[in-house]
């Protein structure tokens, strides 16, 4: 399948374009919900979702982009994965840091993402993360048809419905992001 400037193929047969717990994810997904998740490999350097857009021409507003932000409460830490659109911001200190009932919430240090993801930073994606890290996928990403989101590598980004994001484990839809002005 062809979207913007990339050929997408089915993901379950290029687990070497995946990281590997995303790749373990999608082999334990159904078989239909599996032939939903397409990948095509990119040129690292252009992972970012503005430059990955802009030279793939494909909106902004396409793409999701997964952010892993760190939560405190006293004693006790811990990260949630938060899908908004490419077009959009997250709500962080706002929407999220209520839901999840955080005294202070950032985004998560660079090194404890990647680390406790097992994913590269620029390609981190909610399919594969840890089984108690909450999925909060903002309400257009899970009512969107097709969205470009990572595929736990730089080298490659996922082709994937909005309606499969929202049937993540973990996955709770509400409305977290700002629009950009």
């Amino acid at each position: 399948m062809r979207f913007g400037t990339l050929d997408f193929t089915p993901a379950a047969d290029s687990p070497d374009l995946l990281a590997a717990p995303t790749a373990v994810a999608i082999g334990a997904m159904p078989a239909a919900d599996a032939a939903g998740v397409l990948v095509s490999a990119i040129d690292p350097g252009l992972a970012d979702t503005a430059a990955f857009c802009a030279h793939h021409e494909i909106s902004m507003g396409d793409g999701a982009n997964c952010v892993i932000v760190q939560a405190r409460r006293g004693e006790r830490t811990w990260y949630a994965a938060c899908l908004v659109r490419g077009a959009d911001r997250l709500d962080v200190n706002g929407a999220v840091r209520r839901h999840l009932d955080a005294r202070k919430l950032s985004f998560a240090p660079m090194d404890a993402a990647v680390e406790l993801s097992a994913m590269e930073y620029g390609g981190i994606t909610p399919i594969g993360l840890p089984a108690d890290w909450p999925v909060l996928v903002d309400e257009s990403v899970a009512s969107h048809e097709r969205l470009i989101v990572g595929s736990g590598i730089r080298g490659s980004k996922l082709l994937v419905s909005g309606a499969l994001l929202a049937s993540l484990p973990n996955a709770e839809v509400l409305p977290i992001a700002q629009a950009s002005a």
